[in-house]
């Protein structure tokens, strides 16, 4: 694989999962927008072209360094449970485990409102000059690239007898476009012209009333009336055969709106690593650092079988913290005054041995190790289920999420993980040119555990961009898509650019490796003690070695990642980016 270039810059710098999204972005800061702006657009451009793993129907939590402020924060870009879906209605409707695809585990989008507090709170322009870009690619049509067309290819038949809404707009004709082909997707320009016409018709009162309008535009107005009328009029059938209409109502679309908060963050090297709370997932990377900082890493060596194996045996001590005290803050209450305290993760620190553990262990963070079962059901929930939940793959679909980074040359940076909202897994709404997302399937059905399902709360989702300052300056924003694997493999990139002085590109081409040894955020939540994946250009011996200590190896032969990330150098100005040399058609684009 012939490695990619660092790119510097000294304006600007974009890395995202498409390159006509980095460009996008461009166009836009030569339009006089900010970071923020900049990472508006390549979000909306990015639910375009990478439909296959992301939409506005779906999800983006995101990461904001504020050049006005000197400070980071986070917008909760995930929306909430329908009101009407609880533990009850699945009691009563005999479900026994949240479907990864259909209507059921929709929440409510949140990529509009997301970007809206966003704009507003931090951007320059409007939504009319951020959208415009996308609304002319939508109209005028991209070009079909190598993994939108093998999703095609593999969706053929959903799409044509289950999603004849999605069909009709991404198999024109009925046939599978050709790579290299335009695809537009008209319904999608229209939608976003509805919100640009609501934001003129307050422009008189100013930007932050326009872009208000714009969102109010989306959900509620026509926007959030169709999105209902469509899934009440249209069930839908999922993957384990069941056949349910939407319960999303026009309330539960009304009354969300994006929160912008303080992120949790946590001191290593001298570095502040600032991440979403725990309506992600991000707070597993901060754990990982706090039991990492009592290792010797550097001593160790970069990928040898210590420092691979030390590593594994850390992710599943903060992974299964994960599982035991993990939730909406809003919900739940995550000790993360414990689980990052450096008492606590001595003592978790005690716990990893020479081979490989094969049970997960939670940690004790005040109140007696907690009671928990790492299946997503209690037992009353199974009477009447005549049908096992589907597997994953005739769910459809693994290559999901995407990632953008932004920084510009007043200093601000910005990291968002858009996810959700994908076409693999629920019927483009009609008219509207997107689907709904299927976060909601990550909410477990005990209400004994965090992470329960309940009326208006977020599910805790593997989306996890990464924001690091250094004496409060913006330093790096990086992030990847990969579910439970976002945290594992990021972890190991910025290990390997801190503490081992690799540049951005070559930290984010060292192999990297997982642990599939707790339980899958995803249905049917499954998991593998002991397994380690890990990707090909790590020394067979260190694989060798690994298995020695008790660990099941598995060499992943088809690696199709997407990490990226932008440094900034304060001292003088200049800013590095890149994207991992297996990452397709994501690309960096810096200019000074």
């Amino acid at each position: 694989m012939q490695k990619r270039p660092l790119i510097y810059a000294t304006r600007g710098l974009i890395t995202s999962g498409h390159y006509l999204a980095s460009a996008a972005g461009h166009r836009v800061a030569l339009m006089g927008g900010n970071a923020i702006d900049v990472a508006a657009t390549v979000c909306f451009t990015l639910n375009l072209l990478e439909n296959q793993n992301c939409g506005i129907g779906g999800e983006v939590p995101t990461l904001i360094y504020s050049a006005r402020d000197k400070k980071t924060y986070e917008v909760s870009g995930l929306g909430w449970n329908a009101s009407a879906f609880t533990i009850d209605w699945c009691r009563a409707h005999h479900l026994d485990m949240i479907p990864g695809d259909g209507y059921l585990p929709a929440v409510v989008p949140a990529v509009v409102g997301t970007w809206g507090a966003a704009l507003e709170r931090f951007g320059r322009l409007s939504f009319a000059q951020v959208l415009q870009p996308v609304i002319e690619l939508a109209e005028n049509g991209y070009p079909v690239y190598e993994d939108l067309h093998r999703v095609l290819v593999h969706q053929q038949d959903k799409f044509t007898l289950r999603y004849p809404t999605t069909g009709k707009i991404f198999l024109p004709g009925g046939s599978i476009p050709e790579i290299g082909t335009r695809l537009a997707n008209p319904d999608l320009a229209n939608t976003l012209k509805i919100m640009v016409k609501a934001e003129a018709g307050q422009a008189y009162r100013g930007r932050s009333a326009g872009i208000q309008a714009g969102v109010k535009a989306f959900y509620q107005g026509p926007i959030a009336e169709q999105i209902v009328r469509f899934i009440q009029d249209h069930p839908v059938e999922d993957s384990s055969g069941a056949i349910h209409a939407g319960l999303l109502s026009y309330e539960d679309l009304a009354t969300w709106e994006a929160r912008i908060e303080e992120p949790l963050s946590f001191v290593y090297e001298g570095l502040t690593v600032n991440k979403c709370s725990s309506w992600t997932q991000g707070p597993v990377f901060l754990q990982q650092l706090a039991l990492l900082a009592g290792f010797d890493l550097k001593g160790m060596g970069l990928n040898s079988v210590e420092y691979i194996h030390t590593l594994l045996e850390s992710i599943k001590l903060a992974y299964a913290d994960r599982e035991a005290y993990y939730g909406d803050p809003l919900f739940d209450s995550p000790p993360f005054d414990v689980l990052l305290s450096e008492a606590y993760n001595a003592q978790r620190r005690d716990l990893i041995e020479p081979l490989a553990s094969l049970t997960l262990h939670p940690g004790d963070a005040g109140q007696g190790v907690p009671r928990w079962d790492i299946s997503d059901v209690v037992a009353s929930n199974r009477e009447g289920v005549s049908r096992p939940q589907a597997p994953v793959d005739e769910a459809g679909h693994h290559g999901d999420t995407t990632h953008l980074d932004v920084v510009d040359g007043e200093g601000n940076l910005v990291a968002a993980t858009p996810s959700g909202g994908w076409i693999p897994s629920s019927p483009v709404i009609e008219g509207l040119g997107f689907p709904l997302g299927t976060r909601g399937q990550m909410f477990y059905l005990n209400p004994a555990r965090p992470n329960a399902l309940a009326s208006h709360k977020r599910p805790r989702a593997t989306l996890t961009p990464t924001l690091v300052t250094q004496d409060g300056k913006p330093l790096l924003a990086f992030g990847m898509r990969g579910g439970d694997r976002q945290d594992q493999k990021t972890l190991q990139f910025f290990l390997a650019h801190v503490l081992f002085n690799l540049d951005i590109q070559s930290a984010l081409d060292v192999p990297a490796f997982h642990s599939e040894a707790f339980p899958s955020s995803f249905t049917p939540r499954g998991m593998s003690p002991g397994l380690v994946v890990l990707e090909e250009g790590i020394d067979p011996a260190v694989a060798r070695g690994l298995e020695h200590r008790g660990h099941k190896v598995l060499i992943d032969q088809d690696v199709r990642e997407n990490r990226m990330a932008i440094r900034v150098d304060a001292d003088n100005g200049v800013m590095s980016g890149g994207v991992c040399s297996s990452g397709e058609h994501a690309y960096a684009l810096g200019w000074s």
